[in-house]
C-alpha cells in the first residue's frame, strides 16, 4: 500500500497567476544585468534547466556559480513578494481536503519540484498548504537538474522504496520522472497538459483536478 506520496507544486497544489515568472524575471535581471525579455520552456522543467536555457536566448553562457547567485536572488524575491502571492495566487480546488486527508491516513507526504527550496516553501505556506508535508524530505530544483534524479533523491530522504510511494504532477516530464523511478504515478490536469498528454506519458490514471477528495483519496492509496 502507498506509504509516501511525492506533490508536485505549480499547477498540481498551486497557481501563482504569473507571480512567479515575474519573480523569475526579478532575479534574472539582478543575476545577469539583462531584463528577462522571453523565457525558456517551463512545464515540468527544473529551475537550473530554466535559468540556464532562458540565458542562452539573451546570448548568455552561464555557470552554476551563476545559477547559485540567481537561486539566492529568486528565494529572496520569494519571501519579499509573499504577501502579493497569498493576494494573486491560490491553492487549487481540493488540494488543502487532500493534504489533511492523506495526513490523517497516516500517509507521509513532501514534494519532488523543480522549484529552489526557498520558492517551494514561500508557495506553499502561502496558502497554508505545509502542515501536511515533510518538506523536509523533498527533492528541489538546486538538487539536480533533471527530475528523475530529484524522485529518486526523495525516496533515499524519505528511506523509502518506490513500490510504496506515489508520484502526482501535472506534466508529462512529471510522469515520466516517476516512472524512470519506478513509482505509480497519478496525472491531474490542472495545467498546461491534457488528460490525454498524461495517458500517453504513461499515467495509470489521470484526475480531472483535486476537487473530489474521496475519488483521490482511492487513486493515491489502491494497490499498485
Amino acid at each position: 500500500m502507498t506509504q509516501l506520496v511525492l506533490w508536485d507544486i505549480d499547477h498540481t497544489l498551486v497557481d501563482t497567476r504569473g507571480v512567479g515568472r515575474s519573480l523569475f524575471a526579478e532575479a534574472f535581471r539582478k543575476a545577469t544585468g539583462q531584463e528577462m525579455r522571453e523565457q525558456a520552456k517551463v512545464d515540468g522543467m527544473t529551475d537550473p534547466v530554466i535559468f540556464r536555457e532562458t540565458a542562452k536566448l539573451h546570448g548568455l553562457t552561464t555557470t552554476r556559480a551563476d545559477f547559485q547567485a540567481f537561486a539566492q536572488t529568486l528565494g529572496e524575491e520569494h519571501v519579499r513578494c509573499a504577501a502579493a502571492l497569498r493576494e494573486r495566487g491560490h491553492a487549487l480546488k481540493g488540494a488543502a481536503s487532500v493534504l489533511r486527508a492523506l495526513s490523517a491516513y497516516g500517509l507521509r507526504q513532501t514534494v519532488v519540484t523543480g522549484n529552489i527550496r526557498a520558492a517551494a516553501e514561500v508557495k506553499i505556506a502561502a496558502f497554508g498548504l505545509d502542515h501536511h508535508l515533510d518538506l523536509s524530505i523533498g527533492a528541489y530544483g538546486e538538487d539536480a537538474d533533471e527530475r528523475a534524479e530529484l524522485v529518486a533523491l526523495a525516496l533515499e530522504r524519505a528511506d523509502r522504496q518506490a513500490s510504496v510511494a506515489v508520484l502526482v504532477g501535472d506534466t508529462p516530464a512529471d510522469v515520466k520522472a516517476g516512472l524512470s523511478a519506478g513509482v505509480r504515478v497519478i496525472g491531474v490536469a490542472t495545467g498546461r497538459s491534457s488528460a490525454d498528454d498524461l495517458h500517453e506519458a504513461g499515467a495509470i490514471e489521470v484526475l480531472s483536478d483535486l476537487s473530489d477528495t474521496s475519488s483521490v483519496l482511492r487513486a493515491l492509496t489502491r494497490r499498485a
